[in-house]
């Protein structure tokens, strides 16, 4: 490909967009002004959505975006549309949605035939060069669609028409029930634990994602007794003892890839996912709180680890977006896997021999490229070598772990899979969540300051309390580009982080942060006719949205990051607890008796509805820890073991009781003088005589 021509995403801010900017073909940026050149010259919108990380995208643009001829029949008969999925959700769920009333088909690359006014009337996802895969090739398919547009037209207009209220009546649905409770809550932790894997862990069959937030759901459940509480532990351990054994956990760098394509998480698609590392990092850190085993502890240091070093912005503060798979198309997954030749060119011959069983590294490896590849993950426990090998476990340890050492520093003598540096609004406030609970859980002081710090970026550049959110922080690229507005999701997850980082500091400017952003949700999102929450914000007066993005949505299924419906729900609801303010529960009730009737059908995708009915179901546990000595140090220990979904840990000094939110202003002030630090459990309206014992408060919170 000519690296002279530069088409118009030569303009753009998003990596993946600026990726295609030499392609022979006139790409535009989603807008008004492409679908306008669309109108004027009588021609379909070819619309292509994908992302920096997604292979196949990659592919697609090797095989057919980059080939001349077929850049010449796209650039005669189409308008070339390119979205960045990450960059805009909303455009991608709406016609992810569309396609699959089409084709039954969605994913990335998303390939899309649209009118000039932006309604669907054809698509699908990877089209080849030419006839295979039982697929048509993407030629012919170029070519029928532009000829059903210019001499079908009004088979064109019918399509459209019928694509465009089918996801008005699938994307806007809600089935209303009267005070979802326990009942609905005990029959989805049920429905999750039914599709458990009970040979391999996770849910089904291949492929296989994490599915963080049925783990989550399953740890709460474990704690609380009940029919189910033993069969939640044991499918919720198992699965996240599997994972981290597993291909699927970077057993050099640390953190997950985004899923396994075997039932037995051996080999993954390779590209790491913020969201994902932030999801899974809160289920092994609430694991360990949970349970106590220390492997959990050591597979969230892990994620921290790949976190720090590839994830972050170490100086402004900040999330990076992903990693790609791989650097180049004839990679596939190379960077991450290894040949028997290649582990023993840089490891001692007793190295080789402890990490030949540690890693199972194989003759005939994991990868159908190239089967001498394998794929890193556990075979033997190193007790079991040291046997073998007729060495000490000590000793074991101590050459896997220069092994180890050895094998990660020569990876990173290869070509290093691209790291997108966009930083998301939303994928941060998962991610500081995420480090806000693994450095109060794991005692990890500098993770904290680490996750304040960014969290003081994004706020300052990302929130005006009269524009509201943005969806972009900043570019990888460094490019700048029209504001994109925020969406649910980015309000819901911000908000619940900025929530975290008052109850870790006692700063009540956090605080006050979080309740304008809850403040600005509840006008721009919330469904005050029908309940719940829309995942784009309506403003008066402002234009008319293109195509399917006139669509109103109410996200209720984890797709795979939680739904943007119960994290506002989780937010109104911890809102509620800390303020008078009655309208936050109302809003947060309405919302849940707003999916009850069809959230069960969802199963463990309705994950996150659980975890935010459950928060409802049971009364508001607030633990106050007052001090900053040792002792407020042992009994914020004891305050965060053992996770529950309606629990929070508050930590507070003296000095800031004038400066509390409304219901523990009634509260803490007019406590008697307690010399030293102390903790206050409050349950609902009710709070606890101070406790200054660390095994009272252990007991007392078992207890509440």
């Amino acid at each position: 490909m000519s690296t002279e021509h530069e088409n118009s995403l030569g303009r753009a801010a998003s990596a993946y967009l600026r990726s295609a900017r030499h392609q022979p073909i006139d790409w535009h940026e989603w807008g008004t002004e492409a679908f306008a050149k669309a109108e004027r010259e009588n021609k379909p919108v070819l619309l292509d959505i994908g992302a920096v990380w997604c292979h196949w995208c990659h592919v697609m643009d090797r095989e057919s975006y980059e080939n001349a001829a077929t850049a010449e029949v796209i650039n005669e008969h189409f308008i070339a549309v390119k979205v960045d999925r990450d960059e805009r959700p909303d455009v991608d769920t709406r016609y992810q949605a569309a396609i699959s009333t089409i084709s039954g088909q969605g994913g990335w690359p998303l390939t899309a035939f649209l009118t000039p006014e932006g309604k669907p009337y054809f698509g699908g996802t990877y089209f080849p060069p030419d006839d295979r895969y039982g697929r048509p090739s993407f030629q012919r398919v170029l070519l029928t669609m532009a000829d059903v547009f210019q001499n079908r037209r009004d088979e064109v207009e019918e399509s459209a028409g019928g694509v465009m209220l089918a996801i008005e009546e699938n994307e806007s649905f809600s089935v209303p029930a009267g005070n979802p409770g326990a009942p609905l809550l005990d029959k989805l932790v049920a429905l999750t634990v039914s599709q458990f894997d009970q040979k391999n862990g996770g849910f089904g069959s291949q492929p296989k994602f994490p599915n963080s937030g049925a783990i989550d759901l399953l740890i709460d459940a474990a704690s609380r007794g009940g029919e189910l509480a033993e069969q939640a532990r044991h499918v919720a351990t198992v699965t996240l003892q599997k994972m981290a054994a597993g291909g699927i956990h970077d057993q050099l760098a640390g953190g997950f890839h985004r899923y396994s394509v075997d039932e037995r998480w051996i080999v993954p698609h390779f590209e790491k996912m913020a969201y994902d590392n932030s999801e899974l990092l809160k289920n092994y850190v609430h694991a360990f709180q949970s349970f106590g085993e220390p492997e959990f502890a050591r597979v969230a240091k892990d994620i921290l680890r790949w976190m720090d070093e590839w994830l972050s912005d170490r100086e402004q503060g900040g999330f990076y977006a992903s990693q790609d798979a791989d650097d180049s198309l004839d990679d596939d997954g190379d960077y991450f896997t290894w040949t028997r030749a290649e582990a023993k060119a840089v490891l001692t011959a007793e190295e080789f021999a402890v990490a030949e069983l540690y890693f199972n590294l194989r003759d005939v490896g994991d990868m159908h490229h190239n089967p001498q590849k394998n794929v890193l993950h556990l075979g033997e426990p190193v007790e079991a070598i040291a046997r073998k090998l007729n060495r000490a476990l000590d000793e074991v340890n101590e050459t896997l772990a220069a092994a180890t050492g050895k094998l990660y520093a020569a990876r990173l003598q290869r070509k290093t899979p691209y790291v997108d540096k966009t930083i998301y609004t939303g994928w941060n406030g998962m991610c500081l969540a995420a480090y806000f609970e693994a450095a109060r859980v794991l005692d990890l002081p500098e993770v904290r300051s680490f996750a304040l710090r960014s969290l003081d970026r994004v706020l300052n550049v990302a929130w005006d309390p009269v524009e509201g959110l943005a969806h972009v922080v900043a570019y990888g690229e460094g490019g700048s580009a029209a504001r994109v507005a925020g969406v649910l999701e980015d309000y819901g997850f911000l908000a619940n982080a900025v929530l975290d980082a008052w109850e870790s500091t006692g700063e009540l400017r956090y605080f006050t942060a979080a309740q304008a952003i809850a403040d600005v949700m509840l006008v721009r999102f919330y469904d005050a006719a029908g309940g719940g929450f829309f995942d784009t914000e309506r403003m008066e007066g402002a234009p008319q949205p293109i195509g399917a993005l006139s669509t109103r949505r109410k996200p209720l299924q984890d797709a795979p990051t939680p739904a943007g419906n119960s994290v506002a729900v989780t937010l109104l609801l911890r809102l509620a607890a800390l303020t008078n303010h009655s309208d936050y529960g109302e809003r947060a009730q309405e919302t849940l008796e707003a999916f009850a009737g069809v959230v069960e059908h969802f199963g463990l995708y309705a994950a996150s509805y659980g975890l935010a009915l459950r928060r409802a179901v049971e009364s508001s546990v607030q633990i106050c820890v007052v001090g900053d000595d040792a002792r407020a140090r042992e009994l914020e220990a004891a305050a965060v073991a053992g996770f529950a979904v309606n629990k929070s840990v508050i930590r507070l000094d003296r000095s800031r009781f004038h400066e509390l939110p409304a219901a523990l202003a009634e509260t803490l002030p007019n406590l008697p003088q307690v010399e030293g630090s102390f903790a206050v459990v409050c349950k609902g309206n009710t709070c606890l005589p101070p406790i200054q014992s660390v095994e009272e408060l252990r007991n007392t919170t078992t207890r509440v």
